[in-house]
């Protein structure tokens, strides 16, 4: 029991997931008197929103990652478990994971979100994602040893299949690695690949909204368009990829697009975890949370950032799943947590919008502050460079993020262009059949409404 934790009087504020929201509830408790420890199933802190670099070799995966164990030390409150967490038991407040029972008197779960295939279980067995590191290495890897395929086969429609890529979903991640893409269509690829023919490799941005960046304002759409024709994206607005199956990704019965790359980048889900009441279970297999972000039945059981469903006046169909999100909700909690421990009401989160912002490519971006502050182009270019480095974790992180952004700007070149870990479909459906399996065992011993038990 407890995993060789230490026995303290303290209480036990234990916290799912070291995201955003994990990350910064754990250190903003650095001096309260409770007793606080982590499970992730990494043993590292991950900066999504720069995965798509990873991917397309503009960054290498250590940039973007750093050791939880290293941001924590000298917070002496601290305890960090590797694991993959099962389920929770409320009744015993006890949270089951793969390496042992975890006491816990304060609860709270921030395990972020899993990618959301909206049940197409064609394009869920074989469409890429970027949603974690490895994600990002596969994506990298796969794409550029089609490249090397290209280059050995005789066959048109396989060629064609080979070179071209398909993004799905025009949100902000949708957007920045197919402008991403396209620039290395246009930089980088005919440096290393010019025995082939690069005016036949396509880039395809497919969206099922009637815009592009759909939660920004309409001038960020409409830059965010423009750019895309710039580069040469194909843009298929009002369109939705309903299969993916020998090489073609379809969007009607009979109309497809051939590709050997599809990057799915088309929703999320809440990663819950098994254990909680059903009734607190919602849209997007989110968690419902009232306005002190408590999960309601469960006086101390607490949910923050991408998997809590928090409605507010302003926003009734819940706050967006975005890093402000969840350290606002990290902060409000920890002044929470400590004011329970005091005998004192917690107070209500207000959430305050810092606005929204997607790079595009090289010396394009688009950047929406409150009172309708719109602005675009280099400046907002710099804007979301400026931003996305201070919120890197680490000194290193941010030294080398940066010397790298300086290697690719003013060489128009990205160097990490390697294939360290060779992948293939069949690696991607035995991790999936793998996965479905571990998913059966722990829905069926613990709980008989099949959740996602990803964390």
């Amino acid at each position: 029991m407890d995993t060789n934790l230490p026995v303290s009087s303290q209480p036990r504020v234990v916290i799912v997931g070291c995201g955003f929201g994990g990350l910064r509830l754990a250190q903003q408790l650095r001096k309260a008197p409770v007793q606080v420890v982590v499970i992730d199933r990494n043993n590292y802190h991950n900066f999504q929103p720069l995965l798509y670099q990873v991917a397309t070799g503009a960054l290498e995966a250590d940039s973007i990652a750093y050791p939880i164990r290293k941001i924590f030390t000298g917070q002496k409150n601290f305890f960090y478990r590797m694991a993959d967490v099962q389920r929770i038991d409320s009744a015993s407040n006890t949270v089951v994971t793969s390496v042992g029972d975890i006491r816990y008197d304060y609860l709270v779960l921030a395990t972020g979100s899993l990618t959301n295939f909206f049940g197409l279980e064609s394009i869920e067995r074989n469409a890429m994602q970027i949603k974690s590191i490895p994600n990002a290495l596969n994506l990298r890897s796969f794409i550029f040893q089609n490249f090397e395929k290209a280059l050995l086969t005789e066959d048109p429609a396989e060629k064609q299949a080979l070179l071209n890529i398909v993004v799905v979903g025009g949100g902000p991640t949708g957007v920045e690695i197919s402008g991403s893409l396209a620039e290395m269509r246009r930089s980088v690829l005919p440096k290393d690949y010019p025995e082939l023919n690069l005016k036949n490799m396509q880039v395809y941005l497919v969206e099922a909204g009637p815009a592009l960046l759909g939660p920004m304002s309409k001038a960020s759409q409409d830059d965010a368009k423009r750019y895309m024709d710039e580069l040469g994206v194909r843009v298929l607005l009002n369109t939705s990829i309903k299969r993916y199956e020998d090489s073609r990704a379809y969007y009607s019965d009979t109309d497809f697009i051939r590709t050997e790359n599809l990057v799915w980048a088309a929703g999320v889900n809440g990663a819950e975890v098994p254990g909680l009441p059903v009734e607190a279970i919602t849209r997007n297999k989110r968690i419902t949370v009232n306005s002190w972000n408590q999960v309601p039945g469960l006086p101390n059981v607490f949910a923050i950032g991408d998997v809590a469903f928090m409605t507010t006046d302003d926003m009734p169909k819940g706050l967006p799943m975005l890093a402000p999100v969840a350290q606002q909700h990290a902060d409000q909690l920890a002044a929470n947590l400590q004011r329970l421990l005091r005998g004192e009401s917690p107070q209500d989160f207000k959430y305050f919008n810092k606005g929204s912002m997607a790079i595009v490519s090289r010396n394009k971006a688009v950047v929406d502050l409150p009172k309708d502050v719109h602005f675009r182009g280099f400046f907002g270019w710099l804007t979301w460079l400026f931003v996305h480095l201070m919120t890197l974790v680490g000194f290193r992180n941010k030294v080398v993020a940066l010397i790298d952004w300086a290697f690719s700007y003013f060489s128009t070149d990205q160097a990490l262009r390697l294939i360290i870990r060779p992948f293939s479909r069949k690696d991607m459906k035995d991790d999936q059949g793998k996965k479905s399996a571990e998913h059966r065992t722990a829905t069926t011993e613990y709980n008989p409404t099949p959740p996602a038990i990803q964390v």
